[in-house]
């Protein structure tokens, strides 16, 4: 069973920054991991895409960040690790929410990938 694990998140004054990791275990193997991203859910509003990387590291494509975050955050990955990381500058108490990994990953060469999130991690953004 494959697991992803988030971390870095907290509490953060306005205008700081914050890196958040997710790292992608299994007992098992994986064999190819695609697609990698990180979505947010803040209270009482529906989850929404933060940002998006391909399995190669391309996020030059529309649609790669959230409107409310372009110029501020940017996600990277270290496929060696299995890990992809979101750097959040110039946080905004609007950025406020609980941030959850996600990624398409195939544990063998014969299966589809399937899509994983983590449990998410909790960013506060408040004076």
């Amino acid at each position: 069973q494959v697991q992803l694990v988030e971390s870095g998140g907290g509490l953060v004054q306005p205008g700081g920054s914050l890196r958040l990791s997710c790292v992608a275990t299994t007992s098992g193997y994986i064999f190819r991991i695609n697609d990698m991203a990180w979505y947010r859910q803040a209270p009482g509003k529906q989850r929404e895409l933060v940002a998006r990387i391909t399995g190669a590291g391309n996020t030059n494509y529309a649609g790669s960040y959230g409107d409310s975050v372009k110029g501020r955050f940017t996600i990277s990955r270290d496929n060696a690790k299995n890990t992809v990381y979101l750097q959040m500058n110039s946080l905004k108490p609007e950025d406020t929410a609980v941030y959850y990994c996600n990624a398409d990953i195939a544990t063998t060469p014969d299966l589809y990938a399937l899509a994983y999130w983590g449990t998410g991690t909790l960013v506060t953004v408040s004076s």
